[in-house]
């Protein structure tokens, strides 16, 4: 029974981490978190109106050459809702058949935009994912293109710019838009806003220069960003800061992090992006590939607590009577993998691939995905896709399994011998180990066969999990009947009868119909082997199905049904394999001793 006993450690050992982790920590962070974000939005709300009644004229200091002005952080948070905020400012309206939304005149700010596809909730009714909103909001998350200048170049654009509209007023995919702005030194403004079917803008602004002297100035970019995500952060995703740039490459500062480390100056780049990312969306700029660019990520607590990613280009020289034109691209939208692939190759994007989290066993998750994107493809259901996957993953496994089982069965064959030997050496574990080892030597036996497949299995089975957690695909993707969203646990549980009892239950009793039918596949698949005659061993195997169901009734459905259907396929397997190896399949000789009356002492 030693290889029973490594296949649940090697199983337990490797989920129980994971699991618990997410359970008994992650879960309960989740409404610790919503609860901090709102002390904490409380808190900002005061301390805005007590500063602006101490100093009501203050105003946003203005930056030193060559750096980026600070967005503003002492500015009050609107208690209006959020068509208010964006009635407040002049607006040239967004409308793609992926996005709608506007950009604010004032600093032509992209702080306006929802996601048309993707809700909320699985509810018909549930409203877009706005993914920008106006500074003025306790949700205020923008991208703005600016300029810095100097006393040559008098006021440029900035924040606080008055931008006017020059032809058409509504931006789509065939209609560009063109705002224009001339200062009081001669230097015209023009800035042309496009965009694709999808989620990339593309911003071109051209100065021309009608002054007598030659001008330098600076072009910058920033996310920035009022709030965290309402849902306590994993450790299996990356959210936060997030950008490719200089010989450094890749860079992720989760709010936690930037919030220790304040501001955070990597290298000066040619190339590359940055900006901010949530699990399923992300907002990223894209500079110039003209001007070599210095990076940067803050965050900054004067006044609103804000976290920012910006760039900030070396200085552009016009000539008098001349132009320079800059173009930077802000993707603001779902982290659809086939999109941002195809980013990635047509426009040359430095590894934009990596704004989807993939993790450090990329080399395994992405080819899972890919798998699974085909199966769905051709079935039509992520569902039937996953199950798909199980049986393509059990193929490949084929011979080892075949293998592991075989000499599980001869196993089975030599118990007696195995009990007489413990038997014979009872006191002794030394010369107990020596006759074992013989005996598996001469019946060609494998003791650690049986753990093969199962630490095959492992790689897979974080990977899906990755897949299912990370990849908006999976988002609100239904299976059949109750389960309407792969990536989400099963709704159901068997404390409320499923739901026919009105009744809120903790996380901890939500135990669905599918971890339900996990836990009974589990259970079969271990009486498929012999009751160990360890008390502690046989405790492990009636007690460890049901744990299992308790922990895995947080998962994703997608991953619970996996689970099931894996277990069901190895019972079938198992037993095909037993009977031809001519050993007993102990199913139901265990099942019928499990639940037959024992004798008491007395009789």
């Amino acid at each position: 029974m030693e290889n029973n006993r490594n296949f649940f450690i090697t199983i337990a050992l490797s989920v129980l981490i994971l699991t618990l982790w997410q359970v008994f920590y992650m879960n309960p962070r989740v409404e610790q978190q919503r609860e901090a974000a709102k002390i904490e939005q409380q808190r900002v709300e005061e301390q805005k109106k007590a500063a602006e009644a101490a100093n009501p004229g203050a105003g946003t200091p203005a930056p030193a050459p060559g750096t980026i002005p600070n967005a503003p952080g002492g500015d009050t948070v609107t208690a209006a809702g959020r068509d208010q905020a964006l009635a407040a400012s002049k607006r040239v309206k967004i409308d793609t058949p992926s996005l709608e939304g506007s950009i604010n005149l004032t600093g032509a700010r992209l702080d306006d935009l929802k996601l048309k596809h993707y809700t909320e909730t699985v509810d018909k009714n549930s409203p877009e994912i706005e993914l920008l909103n106006p500074q003025a909001l306790p949700t205020g998350y923008f991208a703005e293109i600016g300029f810095v200048g100097n006393d040559k170049t008098g006021t440029v654009p900035g924040a606080e710019t008055q931008w006017s509209v020059d032809g058409n007023p509504t931006l789509t995919p065939s209609t560009p838009v063109t705002l224009t702005y001339t200062n009081d030194k001669g230097l015209t403004f023009k800035r042309i806003f496009s965009v694709d079917a999808n989620y990339m803008f593309t911003v071109s602004d051209t100065v021309q220069n009608s002054g007598s002297s030659a001008v330098s100035l600076f072009n910058y970019g920033r996310v920035t960003r009022y709030d965290k995500p309402a849902v306590a952060s994993t450790y299996v995703l990356h959210e936060g800061l997030i950008g490719v740039t200089g010989t450094e490459g890749l860079a992720e500062y989760k709010y936690a992090k930037i919030e220790s480390e304040k501001q955070v100056t990597p290298g000066k780049s040619t190339d590359g992006w940055l900006g901010i990312t949530d699990k399923y969306w992300a907002v990223t700029l894209v500079p110039t590939e003209k001007q070599p660019f210095q990076p940067r990520y803050a965050f900054f607590e004067d006044g609103r607590h804000r976290y920012q990613s910006d760039f900030l280009t070396d200085a552009i020289n016009v000539e008098a009577g001349q132009s320079a034109t800059v173009e930077t691209e802000i993707f603001a939208g779902a982290k659809e993998v086939a999109k941002i692939n195809a980013y990635e190759t047509d426009r040359h994007i430095r590894q934009f691939n990596l704004v989807i989290d993939w993790g450090y066993f990329y080399f395994i998750t992405k080819p899972m995905f890919w798998l699974i994107d085909t199966l769905y493809k051709f079935f039509g259901n992520f569902g039937l896709a996953i199950l798909a996957t199980t049986v393509i993953v059990k193929a490949l496994f084929f011979p080892l399994a075949n293998k592991s089982y075989a000499s599980m069965a001869n196993m089975k064959k030599v118990q007696p011998k195995m009990l007489e030997i413990r038997e014979k050496y009872a006191d002794d574990k030394m010369k107990q180990q020596q006759a074992m080892m013989e005996l598996y030597k001469t019946e060609k036996i494998n003791p650690l066969a049986g753990c093969w497949p199962v630490a095959l299995q492992i790689p897979v089975f974080f990977s899906l999990y990755k897949v299912l957690y990370i990849t908006i695909e999976m988002r609100h993707a239904p299976f059949f009947g109750w389960i309407q969203d792969l990536a989400a646990p099963d709704p159901t549980s068997i404390f409320n009868l499923f739901g026919l009892v009105p009744i809120t239950l903790p996380h901890m009793l939500m135990i669905g119909v599918w971890p339900l039918i996990m836990g009974v596949t589990m259970f079969l698949q271990m009486r498929m082997n012999p009751t160990p005659p360890d008390p502690t061993q046989a405790a492990i195997f009636t007690w460890m199905p049901v744990i299992f169901t308790f922990m895995m009734a947080g998962f994703p459905a997608g991953l619970v049904i996996y689970w099931a259907w894996n277990n069901t396929l190895s019972i079938l397997q198992q037993g095909v394999i037993m009977k031809r190896q001519g050993a007993k399949i102990e199913l139901w000789d265990n099942l019928v001793a499990l639940f037959k009356k024992k004798p008491s002492p007395a009789e």
